[in-house]
């Protein structure tokens, strides 16, 4: 009798401590997670705004479509087979399983970490679709809509979610490399700043490109849209860390001080030559905004001041280089969000504390966070120019000219912005 009570008595500690090690859903990481989500969707509308002030009063409504389209399309993608090539088990260095296509499986009951599965796949959705809107800033006023929607869903399943993958699934080759992704500066915003350029060449100059100005019909409408990108990107960075504690209020905190001073680097170098533009403060904010990304978790918040006020300076000159080269990417995707993904993922590199980077003495961290970030962009731009010279061969990528002339909200969507 002793034997067997002592037996019970071992099975009932092992039973209690596995109890205790098996995952559970803590409600503080998941409230703050479903919030998270819901900020980042709200970067849809300001994207559209931030993008629909600077285009012609013409092409209004089909660069708001642009955006809002995203959210359809990409929604429904990321929900049929997106999410489980990104993150569905799989020994794969290189794309997920089908283990939640559909959302199926155990979708509905298995956890991630300390939050459900289905709030971690409505967060992640959320990424896929802003990175799918920004790439439209470059091809604003001359890409054919249907040709838009068709490119939208085969770059999702055929770059995103494998990237994703790569950067950010246990199994992925830059995860197991150990390359620092921690909201995106590889997966998001170099990615898309690549095949923004891709498409910008495939697509051709816009008639009018330096050869009459194209000017802003509504520079107050993309400041508000600044405004609320920055909102909805603490929803973004303070998100990532996938729970209300300390790492999220780090990424909080770095992520408000590198848009200030991006903001205030930005306007500087523009006051030095000249006057200090609305337009260009927003640029500033939103080059902060994208160059602290990868590294919101990973640098204390004087290395976000550095980070901010360098890619102020850094990406104000890189918008320039687009008029040399003579390459209409219209709104500048590849020059804030390429050149700034691409400097605050190498910079995470640098500027990463506790023994992440090369100023707390990991020299090998620069690197890794290079090829990582190269590979993803060579993929992402090799991938768009495929599928856009299939599109332009096939359906066709471009309104005729008489098209573009007219403006693409009545050609493409008949109606008007301003009536």
């Amino acid at each position: 009798m002793r034997k067997l009570l002592l037996t019970l008595t071992t099975f009932a500690f092992a039973f209690a401590a596995y109890a205790d090690e098996a995952p559970t859903i803590d409600t503080g990481d998941t409230a703050w997670l479903l919030v998270s989500s819901a900020f980042v969707l709200l970067m849809l509308p300001g994207l559209a705004l931030f993008y629909g002030g600077m285009v012609r009063a013409k092409n209004v409504l089909s660069t708001f479509l642009y955006s809002f389209t995203a959210l359809t399309v990409v929604g429904v993608v990321w929900a049929v087979i997106g999410f489980t090539l990104a993150f569905g088990e799989t020994n794969s260095p290189f794309v997920g399983s089908m283990q939640y296509f559909m959302l199926g499986g155990d979708f509905m009951t298995a956890i991630s970490g300390t939050i459900p599965l289905s709030v971690f796949a409505m967060f992640q959705g959320m990424f896929a679709i802003i990175t799918v809107a920004l790439i439209s800033g470059a091809i604003v006023e001359r890409m054919k809509f249907s040709a838009w929607i068709i490119f939208m869903v085969l770059w999702v399943i055929i770059v995103y979610s494998p990237v994703a993958h790569w950067v950010w699934a246990s199994s992925g080759w830059l995860f197991k490399m150990g390359a620092l992704d921690f909201a995106g500066g590889t997966v998001v915003h170099f990615s898309s700043g690549c095949a923004a350029l891709a498409l910008a060449i495939v697509l051709g100059n816009r008639k009018d490109f330096q050869k009459a100005p194209i000017l802003p019909h509504n520079v107050t409408q993309t400041l508000v849209g600044a405004g609320l990108l920055w909102f909805g990107w603490f929803g973004f960075n303070a998100g990532s860390a996938l729970g209300a504690n300390a790492l999220a209020g780090v990424a909080f905190a770095n992520t408000m001080i590198a848009a200030a001073a991006a903001g205030v680097s930005w306007m500087l170098i523009e006051w030095m030559h000249g006057k200090p533009s609305a337009l260009g403060v927003a640029s500033g904010i939103v080059a902060g905004l994208v160059a602290i990304t990868p590294a919101a978790g990973f640098l204390a918040p004087w290395g976000a001041l550095v980070l901010g006020l360098l890619v102020g300076v850094v990406c104000c000159y890189a918008i320039k280089i687009k008029f040399k080269v003579n390459i209409d990417e219209s709104l500048d995707v590849f020059g804030i969000h390429g050149v700034g993904g691409f400097l605050g993922a190498v910079m995470t590199g640098v500027l990463a504390v506790e023994g992440k980077g090369l100023i707390s003495g990991n020299s090998a961290q620069v690197g890794i966070q290079t090829i990582g970030v190269l590979s993803a962009g060579l993929y992402s731009f090799v991938v768009t120019l495929v599928i856009a010279f299939i599109l332009k061969a096939t359906i066709g990528i471009r309104v005729s000219a008489e098209q573009e002339a007219e403006g693409t909200d009545i050609n493409q969507h008949g109606e008007k912005a301003y009536n």
